[in-house]
C-alpha cells in the first residue's frame, strides 16, 4: 500500500498559486527527495503532507486516508531546528517521547530518549542546552527528536541548508546511515541536486513557481553506501544530475517570476568533521 500520496493537489495563498495539480506517491521504505528552486513551494508541500495545512483542491493521504492534521506517525524535521531553548538535549528529545509513549514508565521513557541521543552521537552533549551547541549539533537533536517518536514517515524540510559545507557533509552521511539502517520511509526537501542524488532512492523535481508542479521521477540506481568522489565518475550519477538540472532550468525559463538558483556545485571529497 502507498504510504503517502498527493492526488491532484493545488494550494494558493491569496491570489498567488503556489502548487498546481501536484500528484505524488511514496512507497513504504522509500527515501524520496523533492528538489527545486527556493520559493517554488517545497515547504508548502511538506506542510500538506504533515497536516499543518490543507489543500485547496485535491487530497493529501496517509495509507489511503485523508490527512486532517499532524500526527505521530509523520515526524517532521524543520530547517530552523525548533528546539526549546530552556531544555537540554536529552529533555528536548524526552519531551517528544513522553507525548507519544505515555504508557511507558519514566525509566523506560528516559532509556528510550537516551538511545536516540546516542544514535546521533550526542551522548557527550546530553545535558547541554541549545545555545551551547553548534548548528550541526542542534540539527542532530531535531533529527533525534523526530526519530525518537518512531514515526512511520520522516518528513524533512531542507534540514541541512543552513549548515556549513563540512557539517552538512557529515550530517548527510548520518542521514544516509539512519535511512539505510532503520528502513524508514523518508521524504526530504532540498534545493541541492547533488545532495538528492547522494541520499535518495528516487528524486522528483518541482518546477519553478508560481503554480509549481512535479515532474517525472528519477530513480537513483547507485549502490549504498555512496561515496562522493566515486559518484563524480559514475555515469548514472552524471546522467541523472544533467537531466535534473536541465529540467529545472527549462521550467525556470517558462516562468516570469524570479527564483534563486538551486545549489549545483561540483561534488568534492569532504573530510569527516565531529560536530
Amino acid at each position: 500500500m502507498t504510504i503517502l500520496e498527493l492526488q491532484s493537489v493545488s494550494k494558493s495563498y491569496g491570489k498567488t498559486a503556489v502548487l498546481q495539480d501536484v500528484s505524488l506517491k511514496v512507497e513504504p521504505g522509500e527515501f524520496v527527495a523533492i528538489v527545486g528552486f527556493s520559493g517554488a513551494g517545497k515547504s508548502t508541500l511538506v506542510s500538506l503532507l504533515s497536516g499543518l495545512q490543507q489543500p485547496d483542491k485535491g487530497s493529501a493521504l496517509f495509507k489511503g486516508e485523508p490527512i486532517t492534521g499532524p500526527g505521530p506517525e509523520r515526524g517532521v524535521v524543520f530547517q530552523n531546528y525548533s528546539l526549546l531553548p530552556w531544555l537540554t538535549v536529552f529533555q528536548n528529545i524526552l519531551l517528544a517521547v513522553e507525548q507519544v509513549f505515555e504508557t511507558k514508565s519514566k525509566q523506560q521513557q528516559a532509556e528510550h530518549a537516551d538511545r536516540y541521543v546516542a544514535m546521533v552521537g550526542l551522548t557527550h552533549a546530553r545535558d547541554r542546552r541549545p545555545h551551547e551547541l553548534s548548528g550541526g549539533m542542534r540539527q542532530r537533536v531535531a533529527l533525534a527528536r523526530a526519530l525518537a517518536a518512531e514515526p512511520e514517515v520522516l518528513l524533512m524540510d531542507e534540514p541541512l541548508s543552513a549548515l556549513d559545507a563540512l557539517t552538512r557533509a557529515t550530517l548527510q552521511d548520518e542521514l544516509e546511515r539512519i535511512g539505510r539502517v532503520s528502513g524508514k520511509t523518508i521524504l526530504m526537501i532540498t534545493n541541492d541536486v547533488d545532495e538528492a542524488i547522494l541520499l535518495a532512492d528516487r528524486i522528483v523535481p518541482l518546477s519553478a513557481g508560481p503554480a509549481a508542479t512535479l515532474g517525472d521521477s528519477y530513480c537513483v540506481d547507485i549502490a549504498r553506501p555512496r561515496e562522493r568522489v566515486a559518484l563524480n565518475h559514475d555515469p548514472h550519477f552524471r546522467e541523472v544530475r544533467s537531466s535534473l538540472i536541465e529540467y529545472l532550468m527549462s521550467t525556470k525559463k517558462k516562468k516570469s517570476a524570479p527564483s534563486r538558483e538551486i545549489a549545483t556545485p561540483p561534488m568534492q571529497a569532504q573530510p569527516e568533521l565531529s560536530v
